[in-house]
């Protein structure tokens, strides 16, 4: 069973009336009416009856709805405090629906999920200024991720798939890469939302993996190769390094680093791929300074 036909632009339109909300520009706040699009992202989720998922950003509940239908069970975390009544409203026939609400960057993640025991699969609607760092706090977090299925915008979509030596290509690309496999489900146009956004959007899904896929002994280490790598991107790689390491390594020592990974130390960042990455690691781990 699904609930209200919340893809009707007429009904979103009344709904916010009668609960005096106006779009929140400042949180993104552009409502999915489309029935395509909506088919593609739960298509996109491969729901199982037993699966639990977590929404990030339900606003109306148009997503919301047909998850709860199809799950076990549906955590949704809504910032907006006015948003929350009419969700209620909207979810009133779904019992297995917990309503949350705060700010996913902010709350404990851990409490979320403290009674759950199978992998979870997210479900979101990212704005822009909040992409990065939702994504990498889910990644990064407590949560037995399985997968993840997100609307973002069409450059962030880019970014995530980028390959190295293009201008796309940055720290969330190879963060993302090292944690999952990102794939472009479907491209979203900006005539689907209301209001309409100023720019195009794309769904994307994340499928968590196993294991990473380059060999690595100190994550925190090859994460800050990664970030000092694409601090300036600019600079050679050495002169990047050179600034992230300043007062632990000398140039001569990252020089040496380099070559022996056999990196040329006139590359830039953003030319290295993650294995490249990996290697410096475990070059810098075992012989530089402890």
């Amino acid at each position: 069973m699904d609930g209200p036909q919340l893809t009707s632009p007429r009904l979103v339109r009344e709904i916010l009336q009668r609960h005096k909300l106006v779009p929140n520009k400042g949180l993104g706040q552009n409502f999915l009416i489309d029935k395509n699009i909506l088919a593609k992202i739960i298509a996109a989720v491969k729901i199982k009856p037993e699966d639990t998922i977590l929404e990030v950003g339900p606003g109306l509940g148009v997503l919301t709805s047909p998850l709860a239908a199809r799950a076990g069970r549906v955590v949704a975390v809504e910032v907006d405090k006015g948003l929350i009544p009419p969700l209620r409203e909207n979810l009133g026939a779904y019992p297995n629906v917990k309503i949350v609400q705060g700010d996913i960057l902010k709350i404990s993640l851990a409490s979320l999920v403290e009674d759950i025991n199978t992998p979870l699969k997210v479900v979101a609607n990212l704005p822009y200024y909040i992409t990065s760092a939702v994504i990498m706090t889910l990644l990064t977090g407590p949560l037995n991720l399985q997968c993840m299925v997100l609307m973002v915008q069409r450059e962030v979509a880019q970014r995530l798939l980028a390959v190295p030596g293009t201008k796309d290509y940055g720290i969330l690309t190879a963060a993302v890469g090292y944690y999952t496999v990102p794939e472009i489900i479907a491209p979203v146009p900006r005539t689907v939302f209301y209001p309409s956004p100023a720019v195009d959007s794309a769904v994307v899904r994340l499928r968590v993996r196993e294991s990473p896929p380059v060999e690595v002994e100190d994550e925190g280490l090859f994460f800050r190769l990664i970030r000092g790598a694409f601090g300036q991107r600019r600079k050679t790689l050495l002169n990047s390094l050179g600034g992230e390491f300043k007062g632990e390594y000398t140039r001569e020592e990252l020089a040496r680093f380099l070559l022996e990974a056999q990196i040329g130390k006139k590359r830039r960042g953003e030319t290295l791929n993650l294995e490249e990455f990996a290697r410096l690691e475990r070059i810098i781990k075992n012989r530089g300074k402890k």
